[in-house]
This record gives C-alpha cells, sequence and structure tokens, in this order.
C-alpha cells in the first residue's frame, strides 16, 4: 500500500515540477530538475518494486 501512496505524490510532484509555469509562461529550472528526479523514482517505484519487472 506504501508504494501505491508513493508512486502518486511522487506522481503528483513531477507534474507540478514539469508543467510549472511562472507569470510570463517561463519554466523554472528548479521545478524542472526536481520534477525530473520525482519522475524518475516514480518509475523507479512503479516498475520495479510494483511490478516486479527486474
Amino acid at each position: 500500500m506504501f508504494d501505491w501512496v508513493f508512486v502518486i505524490v511522487t506522481a503528483a510532484i513531477a507534474f507540478h515540477g514539469l508543467a510549472y509555469r511562472d507569470a510570463n509562461g517561463d519554466s523554472n529550472f528548479v521545478h524542472l530538475l526536481f520534477g525530473c528526479i520525482a519522475l524518475l523514482f516514480c518509475l523507479r517505484v512503479l516498475f520495479i518494486d510494483i511490478f516486479k519487472l527486474i
């Protein structure tokens, strides 16, 4: 159960980090960086811990 909660939370963080735009429509480097890191953790837990592909 904890794995699913972790995947949902990190997916939400990744979505926010990758989709965030400021008032001018520009993306912030820090949001993109942490969004990519959160996406990697999300996919790692999803495919390895939940689906047991490796």
